[in-house]
């Protein structure tokens, strides 16, 4: 399949592509960071940030797998080896063995705000291609990881 076959201009959809491949390498580092965060996690807020943690891992698995799929809609293979997704992505790893429950959060929010300003980019990129299904599919996942960038800066007792 080709961008053509769902009456999208191949030629203009390959920066959505390009991107998607990127919004995929650091979705995959963060979806590893909250597992990590989830395994790791110790003290008073243990009960709270588990399931937390757990939530956000669990919807990452599954929109990592809607961004992998919208690739190959678009007629590309997505990136699948964790060597890419390292050196591709603006996501760094980190060692969560031994972090505090609040830096924890904070390492979540700084990675949530990084996926936030790639999907802004998506939007615009997938406007400018006429790519309605990349836009909804993107404005999605920034809704959801904004309404819990202000559950966790809650939490955390950020303004």
């Amino acid at each position: 399949m080709n961008a053509e076959a769902i009456s999208l201009n191949e030629k203009e959809v390959k920066p959505v592509v390009d991107l998607l491949n990127d919004y995929l390498a650091n979705y995959h580092i963060h979806y590893q960071k909250l597992r990590g965060c989830h395994w790791n996690i110790k003290g008073q807020n243990f009960f709270t940030l588990h399931v937390k943690f757990e939530e956000l891992y669990t919807n990452a698995q599954l929109t990592i797998d809607e961004i992998a799929e919208r690739v190959l809609t678009l007629g590309k293979p997505p990136h699948s080896r964790f060597a890419d997704y390292i050196n591709e992505s603006s996501i760094k790893e980190i060692d969560t063995i031994g972090m505090v429950d609040l830096d924890m959060v904070e390492a979540i929010l700084d990675d949530m705000a990084k996926l936030i300003e790639l999907e802004r980019y998506l939007l615009i990129a997938s406007d400018e291609a006429g790519d309605d299904g990349t836009n909804d599919m993107v404005n999605r996942f920034m809704q959801f990881k904004e309404k819990n960038t202000w559950m966790l800066r809650s939490f955390a007792g950020k303004k």
